[in-house]
Formats: structure tokens, C-alpha cells, sequence
């Protein structure tokens, strides 16, 4: 690792949007020389350099060189997602006795629903954005009444820190003027070994979770709680990604391989352990710590094919996982899942700490 040093904020422009609304890239770097690298269009991380065991920086989240290619994609690359982060059935929830019908923008299994927060959600707006002292971002965004089919004026504040114990921090903090559904989150896709270095399954995995949320056809939960002992979603140990992704298994064809919410174990508020991932070829090392119930794990399965990676070389299938924090998928639609309701005068808030290392 490089000597020490003062963390900083640098900016310079990325384009502009299609209404020639200019867009900033934001460098963020630690004392350490850590650095992530976010735009103010969908407060996308573009780039997240950390260092393998014999200090040697990669970039280890998958994204596009430019900003039309990420106006144009639909992978969702490194973004901030939506008022609800993952699936809605149909698109579709009754709250106080009135039903909402939100965009439908997601058909899996032919069953249409509502995805990241429908067809303009907000990996695809702009949001205001000011550096703070150190290494860290404040994103800004207000989501009007009946954006997407959402109740409520809700304003959305985003943090992004990097930490000199090496930890990429995400702050989630909302308020509304009417009651709707908040379920915020984070669509990096990681690659531990380098961002086009090939695929991701022989990453080890630990989930710090006994059960899961199992789906339908549609990769709608069906309001199951189900224990992963003796199944392929069992990550209570470390386990290669790719060792049982085909294996035989009805919940593991309907996601095409891992698409899946796992039920965090936890024994009291606060930040609990979710996720541990090794590459073993870097000995890049990441720990997501959490205070959100569910974390989803997605394996990748349907990156787009061709997708123009940041070297030029195009993606495949697999290059990368997500591993999202957040309530349940389709949580307004399950009493039985924690609220996922926010009324005014309350407030959302959530955090989560991605930690690396190397050994």
C-alpha cells in the first residue's frame, strides 16, 4: 500500500445530459489511495480502486466508459436504484385502502412487475451533489408526487464515504410528505479479481444468513421463509460461487443462478456482519456490514452480452455480482416482512460498509 496521505475530493465534468444538463465525476480517495470514482447522473460509482495483497490497485467494479452508454443500459452498472430497490408484483400495491399501480419495466418468467423503480428510476436521473471534508459525497434527489406511480413528494439524500480504515460507506436517509413505500439501495456489481478479468465464480462466498426468501416464476418472494441447510443457497461457510450455480434446483432456475434476498442473521440493531467475499487469485478481500434485514445476492446471470466494459472488452454473463442491502423484495405486499412504508414525519435511514482488504 502506497504511504499515507490526505483523503480528498476531486471533480471534473462527465458529459451532459440529453436535456444538456452538465454531469460531474467525483474522485473520491482515502489515505491509503483507495478511490471510487461516482457521477451525479444515477449517482453511479464508475470506478473502485483497491488494492490485492501485494498492494497492486484494480479496478473492481464492472461500468461503461461513457455517459451515453450508461443513459443506454439497462444493467443498472454501479447505480442508485429506485424508491424500491428490487421487485414489486405487477407493479402493483394497496396502501390505506387505495391501490397504486406503479410503471412495469421487468417480465421474468413472462409475469410482468415493477423493477428499480420502473423505467426512469433513479439510476436515470440527476442528482445535486456536494463533496464533504475527506473522502466522502452528498447526493441530493426529490422524486415528485406520482414519479413512476409513487405517492408523495420524497426527498432522497445519498452519502458515499471512503473511510481511512479502508471501508466504502453508504448512507440512505428519505422523507416524504405522504405515506409510500422506501426500499433504497446500491447496484455495484464487484469482480474482485479486476473489472474485466473474466468471470466471478470462483470467488469464495459467506452469507451470515439461515434462511432466504424464496420466489416464484417471476423472482416474486412468495412469503416463504425457508432455511438454506442441505440447498445450493447455503453460504454459511465459505463456498465458491460457481460450485452449485447449476445445480438441479427449482429457485436456482427461475433466477438462471443466484437472484436471490437472504434473511440476515442478527441478533439486535445496528450493523450486523452480512457478507464476506475472497478472490483468492488477489487476495482482495470485501465484508458487507449492514443495519438492513435482507441482502440480495445476484450472480450476474443476465449481464447483457456485448455490454462495453471500461477497457473496451465486452462483459458476459457472470463477470460480476451484486450484493444489494435492503428490506425484502416486494415488501408492500407482505405484512409478514419488516414496514417497508414511510409516513411523514418519520424518517428513513440506513447504512451499510463495504470493508476490503488483501492477505
Amino acid at each position: 500500500m502506497s504511504s499515507p496521505r490526505s483523503a480528498n475530493v476531486a471533480q471534473r465534468p462527465f458529459g451532459q445530459t440529453l436535456s444538456g444538463q452538465p454531469v460531474t465525476q467525483f474522485t473520491l480517495t482515502n489515505a491509503h489511495g483507495l478511490q471510487a470514482e461516482i457521477i451525479s447522473y444515477g449517482g453511479i460509482m464508475t470506478r473502485l480502486l483497491v488494492p490485492d495483497r501485494a498492494g497492486r490497485f484494480a479496478d473492481i467494479v464492472l461500468g461503461h466508459r461513457s455517459l451515453a452508454e450508461y443513459r443506454a443500459g439497462s444493467a443498472y452498472f454501479g447505480a442508485l436504484i429506485g424508491r424500491v430497490g428490487n421487485r414489486i408484483a405487477a407493479g402493483r400495491f394497496t396502501l390505506d385502502g387505495t391501490v397504486h399501480q406503479l410503471a412495469t419495466n421487468d417480465a421474468p418468467g413472462g409475469r410482468p412487475c415493477h423493477l428499480h423503480g420502473g423505467a426512469a428510476g433513479f439510476d436515470k436521473v440527476l442528482w445535486q451533489a456536494a463533496p464533504l471534508a475527506g473522502a466522502g459525497l452528498r447526493l441530493r434527489y426529490h422524486s415528485p408526487d406520482g414519479e413512476e406511480g409513487y405517492p408523495g413528494n420524497l426527498d432522497v439524500t445519498v452519502t458515499y464515504r471512503l473511510s481511512d480504515a479502508d471501508e466504502l460507506i453508504i448512507e440512505y436517509h428519505a422523507i416524504s410528505d405522504r405515506p409510500t413505500p422506501v426500499n433504497l439501495t446500491q447496484h455495484n456489481y464487484y469482480n474482485l479479481r479486476g473489472e474485466s478479468a473474466g468471470d466471478i465464480l470462483d470467488h469464495l462466498l459467506t452469507l451470515h444468513a439461515g434462511r432466504f426468501t424464496p420466489v416464484d416464476a417471476g423472482l416474486i418472494p412468495t412469503g416463504a421463509f425457508a432455511g438454506v441447510a442441505g440447498t445450493p443457497f447455503d453460504f454459511t461457510r465459505p463456498i465458491r460461487i460457481g460450485a452449485r450455480i447449476e445445480a438441479a434446483d427449482a429457485q436456482l432456475r427461475f433466477g438462471g443462478g443466484y437472484d436471490h434476498n437472504w434473511v440476515i442473521d442478527r441478533t439486535g440493531p445496528g450493523l450486523a456482519h452480512a457478507a464476506t467475499v475472497q478472490e483468492p487469485e488477489s487476495g482482495r478481500r470485501m465484508e458487507v456490514w449492514t443495519d438492513a434485514p435482507g441482502i440480495q445476492f445476484y450472480a450476474g446471470n443476465a449481464i447483457p452480452a456485448g455490454s462495453a466494459g471500461k477497457t473496451g472488452r465486452p462483459y458476459s454473463a457472470r463477470q460480476g455480482f451484486c450484493l444489494e442491502t435492503q428490506n425484502h423484495p416486494d415488501a408492500p405486499n407482505h405484512p409478514e416482512f419488516p414496514p417497508a412504508i414511510l409516513r411523514p414525519g418519520a424518517e428513513y435511514r440506513t447504512i451499510t460498509a463495504y470493508r476490503f482488504s488483501a492477505g
